[in-house]
């Protein structure tokens, strides 16, 4: 992946975690307070914003850092979006998903702490 497409997906994921905490608030708001999951998608927003600004950070760092970058990317994928799922339907067997996605958050965060420093790519 280049890092211009890498910047491209991040910038991407930053839009849609705004679209999507908006929409939360605004659209779905009956169905979030029907169903009791307004902090679920509000958990969902945070955590996909804040590694969608990371996926950022990390499509602009030279070298590019593939495996974070996956890492991170997953995590909202998986994480954000089983909640996300889980907030809007109230299936609650979604929940067993998001741990997956939580791995992934904290395989980037752990390939930053042991690469991070280093000058070769990884």
């Amino acid at each position: 992946m280049t890092s211009t497409t890498a910047m491209r997906i991040s910038a991407a994921a930053g839009f849609f975690a705004v679209v999507l905490g908006a929409f939360g608030a605004h659209a779905l708001k009956e169905i979030l307070t029907q169903n009791g999951t307004a902090a679920v998608w509000e958990k969902a927003v945070f955590y996909h914003f804040i590694h969608a600004v990371m996926l950022f950070v990390i499509a602009g760092r030279k070298p590019f850092m593939a495996g974070a970058w996956w890492s991170f990317f997953a995590g909202i994928v998986i994480f954000s979006g089983s909640l996300y799922l889980l907030a809007v339907t109230d299936l609650k067997w979604f929940g067993a998903i998001t741990p997956i996605g939580g791995a992934g958050f904290l395989l980037g965060w752990a390939w930053l702490f042991l690469f991070g420093g280093k000058s070769n790519d990884r």
